[in-house]
């Protein structure tokens, strides 16, 4: 198994390579306007510090979101040309489920991430395996019967610390700690592997930020 993880539903831009054991390269650039410039090069780095090539890989795994429009489906196209290129699947996760893998914690948590316009995206966690909650995007002070108590993992959580009290890390996501949940995922087998990932296709939540102006004026040909 070797597994490549891509990731770029928040402003990192993450890549990690998996061998079904272990991590064997990672890298990660926090940039939230260069998606689209910095991850192919950042696929070359960690390839080319595993000593592999891009056809040593027998599966993809990309995170599906939520994120900004412009960001997230930066990942999700070149998860699915890589799959499509290569002839191996492509495993959609949440990005907040890598979030919370991440954190390692037992009891009950949430992971938030920013979703800018003053808002987040947000689940609640019984354990860093177990989501109880769909992700959503809202306003924290909306959040506050939902979170109070509990401790808050992500950039979002970190933002806004009058609602998220017991903020902490990680602040942001990581390919390393997704391709470490894929490749568990993939470990136990059984017919419920399917089921366990999401098909590579964006969790917006919301309409993009650049919409067609209202007094747009269409012109017909004469």
């Amino acid at each position: 198994m070797l597994l490549l993880a891509v990731d770029t539903a928040t402003p990192a831009v993450t890549v990690a390579l998996h061998d079904g054991d272990s991590v064997v390269a990672e890298t990660s650039q926090v940039d939230a306007r260069r998606h689209g410039e910095l991850l192919l090069p950042a696929v070359d780095r960690v390839l080319a510090e595993a000593g592999l090539k891009l056809d040593a890989v027998t599966g993809v795994v990309v995170g599906v979101g939520p994120g900004p429009y412009t960001g997230l489906r930066v990942g999700l196209v070149t998860a699915t040309t890589f799959g499509s290129v290569l002839g191996v699947p492509v495993h959609g996760l949440c990005t907040l489920d890598g979030l919370a893998y991440a954190s390692g914690l037992d009891g009950p948590f949430v992971v938030a991430t920013d979703a800018r316009r003053k808002e987040v995206y947000w689940a609640r966690y019984d354990d860093a395996r177990t989501r109880v909650s769909e992700p959503s995007v809202d306003r924290p002070a909306d959040l506050m019967a939902d979170v109070t108590g509990l401790p808050a993992v992500g950039a979002g959580a970190l933002l806004y610390p009058e609602v998220f009290a017991d903020a902490r890390g990680p602040e942001h996501q990581s390919a390393a700690a997704l391709a470490a949940l894929a490749a568990e995922k993939l470990a136990a087998g059984g017919p419920a592997t399917e089921d366990a990932f999401l098909p590579p296709l964006p969790m917006y939540l919301r309409r993009p930020d650049a919409q067609v102006p209202k007094n747009y004026k269409v012109v017909t040909p004469q």
